[in-house]
């Protein structure tokens, strides 16, 4: 199985920590201090799961970004920053009513630096697809490092290793391996809700166990996005259950977009 890491989720000192949020002294962090492009996308694992019978409006829920996000200007977004928000409302599911929960992830932090963004929900993935996508489609030989390994991401795209090259389901190749994740140029299926690149973001994004073109639900099969925070009411995203209540297990994988 691939092991995941985390490099780079502190520096050095309190100068390059400065340097890496874009602020000086006597600011007031924001989206903007941060200099994140719009449509920069987030991947993140839910630190725990959510259920529409038990949560309440206004409850704390939480995710860490799972993969170094690069920004302009060589900075950098580390992986275990931490990514919260809130239960806005649910519904539990009742005879004539189906289930549903409305959330919000709002607040972005970074080695204890908290920065207000909106987000929409690009992908949303099941603890069971965040781990096959880790696992090598086949075992390698003895004596072979699993840094070798081909996997293939939560929406088919195939990883050739750590720093070996990554292709979607026709062999184009979108991207390159790093470890603890792919940096991939973000593509659109046509017919799919969700958008390819936008201008004036990063020219590659990282996206964890995710392929370059996924959108929507893996492994949810009972679950609606029925809004998914990219109009308005901008941020806020809406799942419904077809049966039973809405679930997410702890570790499910999201994927996050910046909007302004």
């Amino acid at each position: 199985m691939r092991t995941l890491s985390w490099r780079g989720a502190m520096l050095p000192s309190l100068v390059a920590n400065l340097v890496l949020l874009g602020v000086t002294a006597g600011a007031t962090p924001r989206q903007e201090a941060f200099n994140i492009p719009n449509g920069t996308i987030l991947p993140v694992r839910l630190n725990r799961g959510i259920n529409s019978k038990k949560a309440q409006p206004g409850e704390v829920i939480s995710g860490r970004i799972m993969q170094d996000l690069p920004l302009p200007g060589g900075g950098k977004i580390p992986a275990g920053s931490k990514v919260s928000g809130t239960v806005v409302s649910t519904s539990p599911a009742k005879s004539q009513d189906k289930a549903r929960i409305t959330l919000r992830f709002d607040t972005l932090e970074v080695h204890g630096q908290k920065t207000s963004i909106t987000t929409d929900l690009r992908a949303l993935a099941s603890p069971t697809e965040v781990r096959l996508a880790q696992i090598p489609e086949i075992s390698p030989d003895f004596g072979t490092s699993e840094a070798w390994a081909t996997t293939r991401q939560v929406g088919g795209d195939e990883v050739y290793g750590w720093y070996g090259v990554v292709t979607d389901r026709i062999s184009q190749h979108v991207g390159t391996s790093v470890p603890g994740g792919v940096l991939v140029h973000v593509r659109a299926q046509p017919g799919a809700k969700c958008r390819g690149e936008l201008p004036g973001e990063n020219p590659v994004q990282a996206l964890w166990v995710f392929s370059s073109d996924a959108c929507g639900l893996y492994g949810y099969d009972a679950l609606t996005i029925q809004h998914a925070g990219r109009s308005e009411p901008k941020g806020l995203i809406e799942l419904v259950s077809n049966k039973g209540e809405v679930k997410l297990g702890e570790a499910s994988g999201l994927l996050l977009r910046i909007e302004r």
